[in-house]
């Protein structure tokens, strides 16, 4: 047993039968066994997976709203919170929503201006799926006083 498994507790598969006679009770009871799964471990990376459109022929938007972006400020290195979202008309691919949050969490530990990282999300989401179209808006929380919006579009 690994350090990283997890005890978890699922159903028996046989159930069994107590009576308390002297109170003219029978009850079913479940009995318990332990499990164990391996924990899963996942990590920050810049590789945006991708999938064939469904429905190449037709135009359709996909959106992401992301609020748990973060990334750190270059000058100071406090964080920077921010809302990220993706709308994009795709073209012969999509991306693929797991690898996109795992490419978001990438920035976490990296200094970024607010301007410069929302361009080269959009860059790398273009350079990924190749988009009919797409907007790339970065809803930075208050900093100093001041929030900031960067909005990016692309189109083919």
């Amino acid at each position: 047993m690994s350090k990283w498994s997890l005890r978890v507790y699922s159903a028996a598969r046989t159930d069994r039968t107590f009576s308390l006679g002297h109170l003219g009770i029978q009850r079913q009871h479940r009995e318990w066994e332990p499990c164990y799964f391996t924990a899963v471990t996942t990590r920050p990376s810049k590789q945006l997976e991708t999938f064939p459109n469904p429905r190449p022929g037709r135009d359709y938007h996909i959106a992401f709203d992301c609020p748990e972006f973060t990334c750190l400020c270059p000058l100071t290195g406090q964080p920077d919170f921010a809302t990220i979202l993706i709308d994009y008309v795709p073209d012969e691919r999509c991306v693929e929503l797991k690898s996109l949050k795992l490419y978001l969490w990438s920035y976490r530990n990296e200094g970024a201006f607010h301007e410069a990282v929302t361009n080269q999300i959009c860059d790398d989401v273009v350079a990924a799926i190749a988009p009919r179209s797409i907007t790339v808006t970065g809803k930075f929380w208050v900093r100093g006083g001041i929030t900031t919006n960067v909005t990016v579009t692309h189109t083919k």
